[in-house]
C-alpha cells in the first residue's frame, strides 16, 4: 500500500507512475478522492481535537466551581460538556468512515512504477534486459516435447494427477521425482550459500497475512481458499516467509535480512488451452524455492542486481539458456515497482518458458505489513522487500528434459549429478 504522505507530497509522481501502468483519466481519479477524504479527514480530526480540548478545559472549570459553591453554574456547564460529547461522538464516527473508506482505495492502488519501468501494455511491450548471446540448441526432426517424454521415460504422469486430485496436478515418477528433489536441494544449498537463511513455512496463511504482501484484495481469484478456517493455500512462499517480518522493528545492522523457502506452490490459473499450455508449462501445483529479502531503502536495487546474478548463476550451471526481461508498465504485478522475468528456451517447443519473477517492491508491501527500523537519527522509516522465484521447478524440468534428450536417453545437467545420484533418464 502507498503511504498517505507519498501520495500528498509526491502526487505528480503518483500520477505519473499509474500512467505507466494505463490509467485512464477517470482511472486517475482515484488519487483525488484519496486525497479529498484525507483532507476531510483531517479537518475532522481538528475539529475533533478542538472539541475534546474544550470539553477538558469546562470539566477542569467545573470541579472549581463546585468547590466554590457555584453548583447552578457547574451544572450549565456540565450541559455544555454534554453536547460538546455528543458531537464529538458523531465525529469520531465521521473521521472512522473518512478512513475506512481512504483506506479501502489504497488498497484499490497500485505500486508506483521505478522510473525505469517501461510503457507498455501487455508482455509483448517487455523489454529485453538481458539477451541470450550464444546459439540457441537445435534439436533433430524426432525431438519431442517434454509431455512425451514424460510418458515415454515415465517421468510424470498428468492423468494419474486428474485421477487423484484433478486436472493441473501433475503426479512425479521415479527418476523424476529424484530430479524434481535433486532440483529443491540443488537450489536450497545454492541460497545457502548466498547467506540466505532457510525457512520451512506453513502452506496456507491467514487474510492478514495474504493481505499484508498485497494477494488481498488484488489476486484473491487466483488463490484455493479454504472457507471453514478462512485460510488461503499459498501461490508462492513469499507470503510466508514476507510475513515473518510483519509488525517487526527491525535493527538497521541486520540489513540485508536475507531468507529462503521450498514450498509447493498452489494457483488456479484459469486459462486457455493449446500447445503453449500443455504439460508442465501451466499447472495449478508446482514446486518453487523462493528467495526473499528485508532491505534497507538506500540499498534495496543493489541487493535485486544481487538476486538477478543469483538467479542467473543457478541457470548457467543448469547450462540453459535464458534471457532477462524487464517488465513494462501493463505486465507488472499489483505490488512491484521493478520486476525482472527469467525465460529458459524450450528446445522442442521453440520457445521461451518464464521460469522466474524478481522484484522490488520498495515500500509497498512493508507499509502494510509494518516492517520498519529506525535509522542513525532514531527515526523510524519502512523497510524495502524483495523476492524471486531461485526457481520455479516446472517449467525448469520442461526445459531441462527437452533440452537434453539424447536417441538414448536424457542428459541430467552435472551440477545436479550428486543429488540424482544418476546422470541420464533412461527407460
Amino acid at each position: 500500500m502507498l503511504e498517505l504522505n507519498y501520495i500528498r507530497s509526491q502526487k505528480e509522481e503518483v500520477l505519473r507512475g499509474l500512467k505507466i501502468r494505463n490509467y485512464t483519466e477517470e482511472d486517475l481519479a482515484i488519487v483525488d478522492n484519496i486525497l479529498s477524504l484525507d483532507e476531510a479527514r483531517r479537518s475532522t480530526q481538528t475539529e475533533l481535537d478542538n472539541n475534546l480540548a474544550e470539553s477538558n478545559k469546562l470539566s477542569k472549570a467545573i470541579g472549581g466551581l463546585f468547590k466554590e459553591g457555584k453548583r447552578e453554574e457547574a451544572e450549565a456547564m456540565k450541559g455544555q460538556v454534554t453536547v460538546l460529547k455528543a458531537v464529538a461522538k458523531d465525529l469520531e464516527a465521521k473521521n472512522k468512515k473518512a478512513i475506512e473508506q481512504m483506506e479501502e482505495l489504497l488498497l484499490a492502488v497500485p505500486n508506483i512504477p521505478h522510473q525505469s519501468v517501461p510503457p507498455g501494455t501487455s508482455s509483448d511491450d517487455n523489454e529485453v534486459y538481458r539477451a541470450w548471446e550464444h546459439p540457441l540448441p537445435e534439436l533433430s526432426d524426432q525431438a519431442k516435447p517434454h509431455w512425451e517424454l514424460a510418458k515415454e521415460y515415465n517421468i510424470f504422469d498428468l492423468e494419474l494427477g486428474v485421477k487423484i486430485t484433478g486436472a493441473g496436478f501433475p503426479v512425479f515418477r521415479g527418476q523424476g521425482a529424484r530430479l524434481e528433489r535433486a532440483l529443491i536441494n540443488f537450489f536450497l544449498d545454492e541460497a545457502s550459500k548466498a547467506g540466505y537463511e532457510e525457512i520451512i513455512p506453513p502452506l496456507m496463511v491467514n487474510e492478514d497475512a495474504a493481505r499484508a504482501t498485497g494477494q488481498l484484495p488484488d489476486k484473491e481469484g487466483q488463490m484455493y481458499h479454504v472457507e471453514k478456517e478462512n485460510f488461503y493455500l499459498i501461490p508462492t512462499a513469499e507470503v510466508p516467509i514476507t510475513n515473518i517480518y510483519r509488525d517487526v522493528i527491525v535493527n538497521e545492522k541486520d540489513f540485508p535480512i536475507k531468507l529462503t523457502g521450498y514450498t509447493p506452490c498452489f494457483r488456479r490459473e484459469a486459462g486457455s488451452y493449446g500447445a503453449h499450455v500443455r504439460g508442465l508449462n501451466r499447472v495449478h501445483q508446482f514446486d518453487k524455492v523462493e528467495i526473499v529479502q528485508i532491505a534497507h531503502p538506500d540499498s534495496s536495487y543493489e541487493q535485486l542486481n544481487g538476486m538477478l546474478d543469483h538467479v542467473a548463476a543457478l541457470l548457467d550451471k543448469l547450462k540453459l539458456p535464458y534471457r532477462i526481461l524487464r517488465l513494462c508498465g501493463g505486465d507488472m504485478g499489483f505490488t512491484s515497482a521493478l520486476t525482472f522475468d527469467f525465460e529458459v528456451w524450450s528446445a522442442a517447443q521453440k520457445r521461451w518458458l518464464e521460469v522466474s519473477s524478481v522484484s522490488n517492491f520498495q515500500t509497498y508491501q512493508s507499509n502494510r505489513m509494518k516492517v520498519r527500523f529506525k535509522d542513525e537519527n532514531k527515526k523510524t522509516r519502512l523497510a524495502h522487500t524483495l523476492n524471486g522465484s531461485a526457481l520455479a521447478l516446472a517449467r525448469i524440468v520442461a526445459a531441462l528434459l527437452e533440452n537434453n534428450q539424447t536417441a538414448d536417453g536424457i542428459n541430467i545437467p552435472a551440477v545436479l549429478h550428486r543429488y540424482t545420484g544418476f546422470e541420464k533418464i533412461e527407460k
